[in-house]
């Protein structure tokens, strides 16, 4: 048996603003990531694999003076980031478009049989009924 509970929340001041700064570190990391691996697929290399892109994006980037903002929230917040950019682009780019198929349409094969039709199923036979002659 599964269960499903549904709740919402209601951050305080202080906790909305946690909140948006962990949300704005993740978008920050998810945009650099995919704009490292479209540039690589644009010049033709192999596309970087995760460990390597949070290498650059998450931990240099801390490093960095114009990024240390990034060291003031969660790594698990920033590294899901990434694996979700990695789900997404192996959903989206890699893998062959599918397109829906439209189900044939087939029609019951109608026999007659002693000048009675029926209508042949899987399992038997049906007498078709005409509505109208009763």
């Amino acid at each position: 048996m599964q269960l499903r509970y549904s709740f919402r929340l209601y951050p305080n001041g202080p906790q909305r603003s946690a909140l948006a700064r962990a949300f704005g570190c993740a978008r920050v990391v998810f945009n650099d990531a995919l704009r490292i691996r479209k540039d690589a697929h644009e010049q033709g290399k192999p596309y970087p694999k995760i460990g390597d892109l949070s290498k650059q994006v998450i931990t240099e980037a801390k490093k960095t003076e114009e990024r240390s903002w990034l060291g003031e929230v969660s790594a698990v917040v920033l590294q899901q980031s990434l694996r979700d950019l990695d789900t997404a682009y192996f959903q989206l780019l890699r893998l062959p478009q599918r397109h829906p198929q439209r189900a044939e349409v087939r029609r019951a094969p109608v026999q007659v049989q002693a000048g009675q039709p029926t209508v042949r199923t899987i399992h038997r036979e049906r007498p078709l009924v005409d509505h109208d002659r009763r």
